[in-house]
């Protein structure tokens, strides 16, 4: 049987995706006029890194996950702390190579899965859909004999409608429906928001990959995790989840445009702060008039490459 997901599109969550589109517009059309693009994908990284591991219990600082995304040692760390980070940073460089990929297989979910949780299982093998039943909370995913069968059905919906459907809306659908299948024996929570990020980029909806998504879901856990246990609580009604992660989704692309501004502004003002120790002679008329001065710093600032 091919899953179809159930959900309505509310007022809420048609009003959350007309907002999402212009506020995307303009990160989009921001990011394109500078070169600093480099700089925010790894502040994502290391955004996204921190609140997704920090999500499952990993008890490391996002100072400290940044020192260990530009390989520093990070001392009085344990192993498995350190690993988790570092798996995820690898499997951030996964989905990122593999942005373009049309049609994502069994084989892609199990190397992201070898990658994301090699060494760090409580239970079960990394890169292989387990063996055991599991409990998450109060829940009881499906048995394991069914996993094969219902990851089957999600691929084939993931690689076939969800291009009917907004990027909005596919990847929470995608976000959920996997943690309710919770195909691995540990590391579930981390590959699912992998996949949720996956479709924004094979979508092209953040082609920059700087949208720190999971940032939101750690700043208030609680309310993610009881998000996701409404779903089963509404019989598998996904309205009220896609709305939330609608506001998620929002507040990722603000927090972008804010970096963005911010980046600009303070290499305007490194710029700038040069403009008085230019070379005066040689230049040709008009070239120390103020007017001229400003223009060349604006020119200097905003073209990429400069």
């Amino acid at each position: 049987m091919p899953y179809e997901p159930v959900f309505a599109v509310s007022a809420r969550l048609l009003a959350l995706v007309e907002e999402i589109a212009a506020l995307r517009q303009q990160v989009v059309s921001a990011a394109v006029q500078v070169a600093w693009i480099p700089r925010l994908q790894q502040e994502a990284r290391v955004s996204n890194t921190h609140s997704s591991t920090a999500i499952e219990g990993n008890p490391l600082t996002q100072a400290q996950v940044r020192a260990l995304a530009e390989g520093q040692e990070v001392p009085a760390i344990a192993d498995r702390s350190r690993l988790e980070v570092l798996n995820y940073f690898a499997g951030l460089r996964f989905i990122e190579t593999h942005a373009r990929k049309r049609t994502v297989t069994r084989r892609d979910v199990l190397r992201l899965h070898a990658i994301a949780a090699r060494e760090v299982m409580d239970q079960g093998q990394s890169g292989e859909f387990r063996r055991i039943q599991v409990w998450v909370g109060g829940h009881k995913p499906p048995p394991p004999e069914r996993v094969e069968e219902l990851m089957a059905t999600l691929l084939d919906w993931w690689n076939g409608p969800t291009r009917e459907l907004s990027p909005v809306i596919s990847s929470a659908v995608l976000h959920y429906r996997f943690e309710e299948i919770h195909p691995f024996g540990d590391g579930n929570g981390r590959v699912g928001r992998l996949l949720a990020l996956w479709e924004l980029y094979r979508r092209g909806f953040d082609t920059h990959h700087i949208l720190a998504v999971d940032e939101y879901y750690w700043h208030d856990r609680p309310r993610y995790y009881r998000q996701l246990a409404a779903v089963r609580k509404q019989g598998g009604d996904l309205t009220g989840w896609l709305e939330y992660t609608a506001e998620g989704l929002l507040a990722a692309l603000g927090n972008a445009r804010d970096r963005i501004q911010a980046i600009s502004a303070e290499t305007g003002r490194a710029c700038c702060a040069t403009r008085d120790r230019w070379p005066r002679a040689g230049y040709g008329k008009g070239w120390e008039s103020p007017g001229r001065a400003r223009w060349i710093c604006s020119a200097r600032c905003l073209r990429p490459g400069w």
